[in-house]
């Protein structure tokens, strides 16, 4: 399902998003082109959700150093995009490569890569589909972090989509070589559910592809909030909502992130950001969320107010109000990212974060913009 973003280059703008299951919003920040997709997860209920803004919030205290960034100027990074040659079947319970990209790079070099996957169902139930972008090494080891998305595939009858029938989702990474070599980049999906019988979804050729830099992407930052398994036994995840949950939240900041500003390049004439935000309704008798946040029946939709923010810091650490632009007036070229989560009514929503100490739900990436 595609959801608008809304973009802004100073001040604040604030989405009301209303949860019906599951999902992933991605908030895009930059002064070129802008694109957003709501895309969802597949544990509980369908959802889609999505919120963008610029500008500070008010004062920011920033405890940790900035990412340093370093070597010279480049050029603006040009991108390939390999695409799905093939409808390609995905099985239930099976992981499927369907697009892939090989890249030899040299110990931290930096590409921005991100997928897109398109999937049809031949049944009307509803099926979970996860989209992971996973970088191998040229042993076949997975480099971690693996970026992820998901949603509920609502069946091939389903009217809600763009095209009836068709699930778009969207995922990004931003990798990093750990060391010289060859390395393969792979755009993967799978296909689960309870339901009984025989059925699959269907990667769509033509709509189905991965982008990739080729070259590196010079100081680019990521984001990534805490681990919160699928079942969070342990409760770990950040919750908003009533009860026990809080009532709002600051992912990359208040939910147990380490504080992190990001350096834009000094010769970056402006700066570019994104983010990632997966969101699961904790209905009664979900296996998603932890006992406690299970307040509502399924069906009761959830409401969250989402509003992500990119602030260039002043030489005191605190918010400065500014267009993207690189201000020099704020003495720093450091930034901070956050996103602000505010539970509205109806159930208690999890902010989904790292799985297996591996695959990334929620995440941010920052771009210098040369020339």
């Amino acid at each position: 399902m595609s959801v608008p973003t809304t973009m802004a280059v100073a001040g604040r703008t604030v989405r009301r998003v209303l949860v019906a299951g599951l999902g992933l919003a991605l908030v895009a920040l930059t002064p070129l082109t802008a694109q957003a997709s709501g895309t969802t997860e597949a544990a509980g209920e369908p959802v889609a959700a999505t919120g963008a803004a610029a500008g500070p919030a008010g004062v920011i205290g920033a405890s940790s150093e900035p990412e340093r960034v370093a070597g010279a100027a480049a050029a603006p990074v040009a991108v390939t995009r390999t695409t799905l040659a093939e409808d390609t079947v995905i099985p239930r319970g099976v992981t499927v490569d369907l697009v892939r990209r090989t890249m030899t790079l040299t110990a931290g070099e930096k590409r921005h890569l991100r997928g897109r996957l398109e999937a049809t169902s031949t049944t009307t139930g509803i099926v979970g589909l996860t989209e992971r972008i996973r970088c191998l090494d040229a042993s076949g080891r997975t480099v971690p972090v693996v970026a992820a998305s998901a949603r509920n595939h609502e069946g091939s009858d389903t009217v809600t989509y763009a095209t009836p029938g068709h699930l778009p989702l969207f995922a990004d990474l931003l990798f990093t070589a750990p060391a010289d070599g060859t390395y393969t980049c792979v755009l993967q999906g799978t296909a689960y559910s309870s339901l009984t019988g025989s059925y699959h979804l269907t990667a769509v050729a033509g709509k189905t592809w991965l982008e990739a830099d080729d070259s590196d992407r010079v100081g680019a930052g990521r984001w990534q909030n805490p681990a919160c398994e699928s079942a969070d036994s342990g409760g770990a995840c950040t919750y908003v909502g009533t009860g026990p949950a809080r009532r709002d939240a600051w992912v990359f900041y208040d939910d147990g992130t380490p504080t992190r500003r990001w350096q834009a390049h000094p010769d970056a004439v402006s700066v570019s950001a994104q983010a990632n935000l997966e969101l699961t309704t904790c209905y009664h008798g979900t296996a998603s969320c932890a006992t406690a946040m299970q307040a509502h029946p399924r069906g009761k939709n959830a409401v969250v107010d989402a509003r992500f923010e990119f602030i260039q810091l002043g030489t005191t650490g605190h918010a400065f109000l500014t267009g993207l632009p690189v201000d020099p007036a704020c003495g720093t070229r450091d930034f901070l990212m956050r996103i602000y989560v505010k539970h509205v009514s109806g159930q208690t929503v999890k902010i989904d974060g790292v799985q297996s100490g591996v695959t990334s739900l929620t995440n941010g990436i920052a771009f210098n913009n040369f020339g």
